[in-house]
């Protein structure tokens, strides 16, 4: 009876030792690789990355962006809640870029910081720099964002997140990688690497944020490569009207998704233009991280 008291407290403790490391793992911001080998259709050999930004960049709320070039190795980095904030939240979060570069502070860990705020896990989605394709612009994203979709919700019980409550989040560019995410979940868009490609790609809703290229060349209709039905995940749209990525990205995708039975909240703002992130200015467009957890508390996300 004593070995068998010994046997059960030395397995609590190593358990307990094993969720600390886990714990410690996923909360070290280290990035975490997202395939096993070379990412899919991968044609491009890049130099390596390096922030594209120079003296004469454009500056957004007077600060320096970090502007993320040549990415071939796409990974995901974590940053999580304090655990007595943490409500279990997670979500993808995708930097624009016009597909080009990578929006990485500004669109990136900036935004995981305030979701930390909130209690949310926010997960940075390095995809690769440039597109790969020039026809269909969109595809090396929504690869990696599909497989990182993947990757967390594998993770759910290693990280202790909760697999019905697991977001993605989008700007410009990123945003496209996001509604096509959300759109495409039930058709993978690469072949299947390991069993990891067997798990469910599909967010559980989506947040917008002056997102790119969801309309036609007429400005009039939806691309057609973008199909709703009644499985896209509820979304959530932010846009300036002075923005030339037009606000009918957000208006006319809101409006079709209200036309399938999906739940959409659309915010336009009079001002902000483009790429404004969420850096506090003059203009009430850096204002929609508090429309959009309020959101999210409406939907049964987040807790009242």
């Amino acid at each position: 009876m004593k070995q068998r008291k010994l046997w059960v407290w030395s397995l609590i403790f190593s358990c307990m030792i094993g969720m600390l490391v886990s714990l410690s793992a996923a909360t070290s911001n280290d990035p975490l690789a997202l395939w096993p080998q070379s990412p899919p259709d991968e044609t491009l050999t890049l130099g390596a990355e390096y922030d594209t930004t120079t003296e004469d960049s454009n500056l957004v709320a007077g600060k320096r962006v970090m502007r993320l070039g040549n990415v071939s190795q796409p990974t995901i980095t974590l940053y999580r809640p304090q655990p007595h904030l943490d409500t279990g939240v997670s979500i993808l979060i995708c930097p624009g870029g016009g597909h080009h570069i990578l929006a990485w502070d500004l669109e990136g860990t900036e935004v995981a910081d305030w979701l930390n705020r909130i209690g949310v896990t926010g997960i940075v989605l390095k995809y690769r720099v440039p597109a790969r394709d020039p026809d269909v612009r969109w595809k090396s994203a929504v690869q990696d964002a599909q497989r990182a979709m993947r990757l967390i919700r594998s993770k759910a019980a290693e990280w202790r997140l909760d697999p019905d409550r697991m977001g993605i989040l989008g700007f410009s560019a990123g945003g496209q990688t996001a509604v096509m995410t959300s759109v495409l979940h039930q058709t993978s868009q690469y072949l299947a690497m390991d069993e990891l490609d067997t798990l469910s790609a599909r967010p559980d809703f989506s947040i917008l944020i002056y997102p790119a290229w969801l309309v036609d060349e007429s400005g009039s209709s939806l691309r057609p490569d973008i199909q709703i039905d009644a499985s896209t995940p509820p979304m959530f749209f932010a846009h300036a009207m002075d923005d030339p990525v037009t606000p009918k990205n957000s208006m006319i995708m809101g409006a079709a998704l209200q036309e399938a039975g999906v739940s959409s909240e659309v915010h336009l703002y009079d001002g902000g233009g483009h790429g404004f992130g969420l850096r506090p200015s003059r203009f009430p467009c850096t204002t929609w991280p508090d429309a959009a957890e309020k959101w999210m508390r409406y939907r049964g996300i987040l807790p009242d």
